[in-house]
């Protein structure tokens, strides 16, 4: 879609889908993600329907090709796979209403006066309370147009706290 002289990539028809399939397309839509702060119960029940969360959870890791915005609230939702309680349906129910309320993002490009290339990270050690593992990320813009970015958990837990700046 071409807009104020750039461009914008989109996912809304894939995000409606999604919002249909969950029976949601006539759901409240959220202003805000999942909070980052609250933990889940471990005393909480098995969802007894672990196909139908696979499935969301798994849909919602392709609208972040162009929503870099869901990417750490997927992440958190998709490291549940193997284990999944009521919580879990939760908060997966919270983010989809976000993805309604906010259906006309996407990933704009437009022109740029540099191409300069500007990368940025951050990464946190141990702060995830549940298993102590990092997380780290970057952000690649190429000019004013972001072009890449990452985020993820290390797979083992950090013995040392020697931080780069």
């Amino acid at each position: 879609m071409s807009v104020d002289g750039g461009y914008v990539l989109s996912q809304r028809r894939y995000m409606a889908d999604i919002l249909n399939c969950a029976g949601m397309v006539d759901c409240k839509p959220l202003a805000t993600l999942v909070s980052t702060t609250r933990t889940t119960d471990e005393s909480d029940s098995l969802f007894d329907n672990p196909t139908q969360y696979r499935s969301l959870a798994g849909a919602s890791q392709y609208l972040t090709v162009t929503r870099s915005d869901i990417s750490y609230a997927v992440n958190r939702l998709c490291q549940h796979m193997h284990s999944l309680s009521v919580s879990h349906w939760v908060m997966l129910k919270r983010v989809l209403p976000y993805v309604k309320a906010t259906l006309q993002f996407g990933l704009r490009l437009r022109p740029s006066r540099t191409s300069v290339l500007h990368g940025y990270s951050d990464s946190n050690w141990a702060r995830d309370v549940l298993d102590r593992k990092s997380t780290s990320g970057f952000a690649v813009y190429l000019g004013d147009n972001l072009i890449s970015w990452v985020c993820r958990k290390h797979r083992t837990v950090a013995r040392s706290s020697t931080e780069a700046e």
